[in-house]
């Protein structure tokens, strides 16, 4: 028989998904980061360049590339509109699209639209305690209809990288807007 010596964990995640530790990063993307997202380019204009619309930890405890790996991170994406059109994330595939990835909801409420490379959507709302299964070659975004921060969990392959330029450059099928206070999707012809 032998002992072994019980280590610390790397990262602790508090009950509001805040990740800390060893290899955590925290990234900040304010609206003057986010051109060409929203469609109201005249409301956009108009806001402070400043403003705070989403926030990530995560935590990488291989270097991204790595087959085998796992990433997890946290997503915090605040209340807000540009125009009528919700506080969203920019929106991603991954660069090896048959990469899957989990999301799990947190606090707040929200969607998360799921758009296939054909360019067919759907939605799914996001709450606390929701699990979702983003399947490969499907891009995703995170949009928050709440009043309060939208918190979101992720875990993903470390192999999988993020295709951010393909949403750039041809966007998303889908809107989603407040309608007398209450967030409606809108999809373009054929979505």
């Amino acid at each position: 028989m032998y002992q072994i010596m019980v280590e610390q964990a790397k990262a602790v995640v508090n009950a509001g998904g805040g990740i800390r530790g060893e290899k955590v990063s925290h990234g900040i993307k304010y609206l003057e980061q986010l051109q060409g997202v929203f469609e109201d380019r005249e409301a956009f204009g108009a806001m402070d360049p400043k403003t705070l619309v989403y926030e990530v930890d995560s935590q990488a405890m291989v270097s991204e590339g790595t087959a085998g790996g796992l990433f997890f991170g946290t997503s915090y994406i605040h209340p807000g509109q540009v125009g009528n059109e919700y506080f969203m994330t920019k929106g991603h595939y991954h660069n090896r699209r048959e990469s899957a990835e989990y999301y799990w909801g947190i606090e707040g409420s929200g969607l998360l639209l799921l758009m296939e490379e054909s360019g067919s959507i759907r939605a799914e709302q996001v709450i606390p305690g929701s699990l979702h299964y983003i399947p490969g070659n499907t891009s995703h975004r995170l949009v928050n209809t709440g009043t309060t921060v939208l918190t979101v969990g992720a875990c993903w392959p470390s192999d999988a990288g993020h295709d951010y330029k393909s949403i750039e450059e041809n966007g998303f099928t889908a809107r989603v807007v407040n309608v007398d206070g209450k967030p409606v999707v809108l999809c373009k012809e054929g979505s």
